[in-house]
């Protein structure tokens, strides 16, 4: 089951979703609007090794826009702090932002209850596009969990992505064991 509109206000009102900053006009009828922050980064090498911390270049967007290139993983962060504590959140692209080319996530779309943090975006995009930040990039939508939660995300001792930031966060896959 999806959260409504207004079902999203009664939990922010409860303190169990959490959005800051939080604007009543990105609220649609069932998913909250998020915006592209004013920081990407790109992996500084151009083959990653997933058993390696592959180091990035963080950036801040100019006024004038950056243009993402086709081929190129960028890395971008939600303007929106977010705290969802018995949810399970969704990150999605905005309808516009598909019919831009612009993919916002690679594969992560789904957060955890218990995550505390902005998001950070794998972006990709289909031919050359100009981005600016604060533009819409996608929505939150909240799903109600069946049955007790055992560990909230921020609760656990191996969260990888627990550590708030402004800036995205590069992959941590090199701290599994595998």
């Amino acid at each position: 089951m999806i959260l409504s509109d207004k079902r999203i206000l009664e939990e922010i009102d409860k303190g169990t979703i959490i959005i800051e900053p939080f604007k009543p006009e990105c609220l649609g009828t069932n998913s909250y609007d998020v915006h592209l922050g004013k920081y990407l980064a790109t992996y500084k090498d151009r083959v990653l090794d997933a058993k390696a911390h592959n180091k990035v270049e963080h950036f801040e967007i100019p006024k004038e826009g950056y243009v993402l290139q086709p081929g190129t993983l960028y890395l971008g962060v939600t303007l929106e702090y977010t705290e969802t504590h018995v949810h399970i959140p969704f990150l999605e692209g905005k309808s516009s932002t598909g019919r831009l080319g612009i993919d916002i996530h690679a594969t992560a779309g789904k957060g955890d209850v218990g995550f505390c943090n902005t998001w950070t975006l794998e972006i990709s995009c289909a031919q050359p596009v100009r981005v600016y930040a604060g533009m819409p990039i996608g929505q939150l939508i909240y799903f109600v969990v069946e049955g007790n939660i055992g560990t909230l995300y921020n609760t656990k001792s191996n969260a990888k992505y627990n550590n708030k930031t402004t800036k995205p966060v590069e992959s941590m896959m090199w701290k599994n064991k595998f």
